[in-house]
């Protein structure tokens, strides 16, 4: 299973720097013990996951990946969770953003491939296009070295899940500080190659999860109840 751990705590390393664990993680071991499978973690880089599933190189992707219309043209996906996108500045002194609208002229930094760096990027286009300034999107490999880029300044602002803000905020000492109020909620999905007739088990299996309590025992585990789902879905993006 290919994810990238730099995103807690939905999938990330623990303490020991080898063994990836996570929200993302124990879903995918349980879904395994429904369907009589082990699951192997494979650390990859989150831009080049979709890829390598429609390459037939991985079998399953699951690295809080929202499921969108346009990657649904690479991969299919069973929903499992539901986020939005959170704003995060430095500390007291960091820039006040309450929407999208409010990055115009500011340094952004974000992880490549995610919804967020599209986001940035279209909103840079309606800021040069309403004659202001434009927003400068730094792009890094993960998440961890986009909240580098904020804490040591050379970012103002990062986004990520809305989980992952809060749980990044709440680790940081005072170093983060979450602002706004999260926007654009959607499904997460766990990624399987196009017609690769994974998906339906795994759908089925997500189902049963959810249905004897297990679902809910993991995210309460992790500290996520709020994004919980109680219909998994194949393909479900908006739109």
């Amino acid at each position: 299973m290919a994810t990238d751990p730099s995103y807690a705590p939905n999938e990330f390393f623990d303490t020991d720097g080898k063994t990836i664990i996570g929200m993302d993680i124990d879903l995918a071991r349980a879904l395994g013990g429904v369907l009589g499978l082990k699951v192997q973690p494979t650390q990859v880089v989150f831009d080049s996951i979709l890829p390598g599933l429609a390459s037939g190189r991985y079998d399953v992707g699951m690295s809080s990946f929202t499921d969108t219309k346009e990657r649904e043209k690479q991969v299919d996906f069973v929903t499992y969770y539901s986020a939005g996108t959170s704003f995060m500045t430095r500390g007291e002194d960091g820039a006040e953003i309450a929407t999208l609208a409010d990055l115009c002229g500011h340094t952004v930094a974000v992880e490549t491939g995610t919804t967020q760096q599209t986001d940035a990027g279209d909103q840079s286009g309606r800021c040069t296009a309403a004659g202001k300034p434009k927003v400068t999107v730094q792009n890094y490999d993960d998440q961890n070295g986009a909240n580098l880029a904020l804490t040591s300044g050379r970012a103002e602002v990062s986004m990520a899940d809305s989980p992952v803000a809060d749980y990044q905020a709440k680790l940081s000492g005072g170093k983060i500080r979450i602002v706004g109020k999260p926007y654009g909620t959607a499904p997460y999905g766990i990624a399987v190659p196009k017609n690769s007739g994974l998906a339906a088990p795994l759908r089925a299996a997500m189902a049963k999860l959810i249905d004897d309590g297990s679902y809910a025992k993991i995210l309460d585990r992790w500290g996520v109840r709020d994004g919980a789902i109680s219909d998994p879905r194949l393909n479900g993006a908006a739109g």
